[in-house]
């Protein structure tokens, strides 16, 4: 752990040193030292901030800690920031990723179970139910969109409600990716028009696994190629269901979001820290 925190640590101090970033030079506490907290809180105490904040400040790593409802006023004043460190470890893996290969898929994320979603408090509407085919349940929350290299990295995230389709945000990835990129899916991400629009303006292959009825069917050789790479993804959803909670507390929507794309970055950051 120690290792990972001065890791944590100076690779936060250098990005903002490389942005410039301007900080009142009264702050007892600096910004690299909560991205820091914020980070250790994802990878080893299932995003329990008060616990982060006690173990880094009884150990001596952050002497001068800021009391709880200043450290989340000055994460959320940087959560900006918490985007270009995951972009620049998204890079690092695109790099590494010489295969060109990538898949994606959905992870929800349940704000509380189906029975108790009148008492939901963080969210209202309907478009935040949503169903868990593969465990044959409803939740209610939200939905992590990811694409993750060969080796399970991802590179790409963002959030939907949980009700929304995973075949409707297709349009919403950026698809940066090298000319030639192969990116597979389940059958939820069969959209014929995106495929041919991916292929002739990106030269990328979007090639998800098909239906029964499919007008483009795969043979069976592609086919165990999917389903290989296919377990990729599930194996990033399992390292980032790993570093979850039970339940996260949040008392906002806003602070729900910012934990859950910090165990998306928490979940990149280890698997750099382990290179």
């Amino acid at each position: 752990m120690d290792d990972k925190i001065i890791a944590t640590f100076c690779l936060c101090d250098d990005l903002l040193k490389a942005m410039h970033h301007q900080e009142d030079h009264q702050c007892q506490m600096n910004d690299a030292e909560i991205m820091t907290t914020a980070c250790i809180a994802s990878l080893f105490f299932r995003g329990n901030h008060e616990s982060a904040r006690a173990m880094l400040k009884q150990h001596g790593y952050i002497p001068h800690m800021v009391s709880k409802s200043r450290f989340s006023r000055r994460l959320h004043r940087i959560k900006a920031i918490f985007i270009i460190l995951f972009d620049l470890l998204a890079q690092t893996w695109k790099t590494l990723n010489t295969d060109a290969i990538y898949v994606i898929d959905s992870l929800p994320i349940a704000v509380c179970d189906n029975i108790r979603i009148r008492r939901s408090k963080i969210y209202t509407h309907e478009d935040f139910r949503g169903y868990q085919a593969s465990k044959k349940r409803y939740f209610y929350g939200l939905k992590i969109h990811l694409m993750v290299t060969q080796d399970g990295q991802p590179v790409e995230c963002f959030l939907t409600p949980g009700g929304f389709g995973d075949v409707d945000a297709l349009k919403y990835y950026t698809y940066e990716l090298p000319d030639g990129s192969m990116i597979y899916a389940d059958k939820a991400y069969n959209d014929y028009e995106i495929e041919d629009l991916l292929k002739e303006v990106d030269h990328i292959q979007l090639l998800p696994m098909r239906k029964k009825n499919s007008k483009r069917a795969l043979s069976p050789s592609i086919s165990f190629v999917q389903s290989y790479h296919r377990k990729r993804v599930e194996t990033a959803g399992s390292l980032i269901a790993q570093l979850l909670p039970k339940s996260i507390h949040a008392v906002t929507s806003q602070g729900f979001e910012l934990k859950v794309a910090l165990f998306v970055i928490a979940s990149s950051l280890n698997g750099y820290l382990n290179l």
